[in-house]
């Protein structure tokens, strides 16, 4: 095993492959764990039902943490064993690049989205949700649906249930789709009824 450091181009680039790979990661555990009958229940399969059922719930920090941690230990080691400096770059590009996967998915849910591509991959991943949990696995990006033909363009509105509406998307006044968004989104179920103002 060698100390020398690594050649900074060639580290750039196993650093993007790191997050690269964290995206393959990212739609196998979705598809696989998260929906498919034959690989349930599992550690991933419980709380992801739950972030289905509930709409808003994601799994706490802490059961994030040592998952991360017990996969972090054990990659880390064997890649620096195998591989060198390299193998803890790419672990760092596959660890950054799921910090912030797990940033863009809290924000799908709690934020309407202010760039276009936050805006398609957030229609991309309720399209998942609310119209067909067996098509759109990526939540940060549709490649590995288009590779392994899972992705579903959407030419529809996605009629989202009012009882796991994001917060973003009605209308407290109203209790309807922010017109904004309703060329995108429309809610399906009766509308919640307001107390009568005494």
């Amino acid at each position: 095993m060698s100390t020398s450091l690594p050649n900074e181009y060639v580290a750039f680039l196993v650093f993007v492959f790191g997050g690269l790979s964290w995206t393959l990661l990212e739609y196998g555990i979705h598809r696989y764990l998260g929906h498919d009958a034959r690989w349930r229940p599992n550690f991933f399969s419980h709380e992801h039902t739950r972030h289905h059922s509930e709409g808003n719930y994601f799994s706490p920090v802490w059961k994030k943490l040592l998952i991360a941690l017990a996969v972090l230990a054990g990659l880390g080691v064997s890649t620096y064993v195998l591989i060198d400096w390299y193998g803890l770059i790419y672990m760092s590009g596959l660890v950054c690049a799921y910090l912030g996967y797990e940033r863009f998915h809290y924000l799908h849910h709690i934020s309407a989205g202010s760039s276009s591509y936050g805006r398609r991959m957030r229609r991309h991943h309720f399209y998942h949700h609310f119209s067909n949990p067996r098509m759109n696995h990526g939540v940060t990006t549709p490649l590995w649906d288009l590779v392994f033909g899972t992705y579903a363009s959407i030419e529809h509105k996605i009629k989202v249930p009012r009882k796991l509406s994001m917060s973003w998307l009605i209308n407290p006044i109203t209790n309807e789709v922010y017109p904004e968004y309703s060329k995108w989104y429309e809610l399906k179920g009766e509308a919640r009824k307001s107390n009568p103002v005494e």
